[in-house]
C-alpha cells in the first residue's frame, strides 16, 4: 500500500468531505471507489490497443502472403527455365 498526497481546490475538498460524510465512509475508501472504475477502463483500453496492434501486424503478414507466393512461383519458374 502507498500513501498519496493530492492538491485540490478548497471548495472541491469540502464537497468531497461532504460526499464522504453523506455516504458514511472515510475519504480513502471513497477515493478507492472512484478510481477502481477508471483503472478498469484504462486496463481495458490498454488491452484493446495491444490486440489492435497485434491484429494489424497479422493483417500485414496475411496481405504480404500472396506477394510472397508470387515471388516464390517466379523463382521456381525461373529455375526451371535455366535448366
Amino acid at each position: 500500500m502507498c500513501a498519496l498526497t493530492i492538491r485540490m481546490a478548497d471548495e472541491q475538498c469540502q464537497r468531497l468531505k461532504a460526499l464522504s460524510w453523506r455516504r458514511r465512509i472515510n475519504i480513502n475508501p471513497l477515493i478507492d471507489e472512484m478510481t477502481t472504475p477508471m483503472l478498469a477502463q484504462f486496463d481495458a483500453e490498454a488491452r484493446f490497443v495491444s490486440r489492435a496492434e497485434r491484429s494489424a501486424l497479422l493483417a500485414e503478414r496475411w496481405i504480404a502472403l500472396p506477394d510472397l507466393a508470387r515471388l516464390a512461383a517466379r523463382t521456381r519458374t525461373g529455375a526451371r527455365r535455366g535448366r
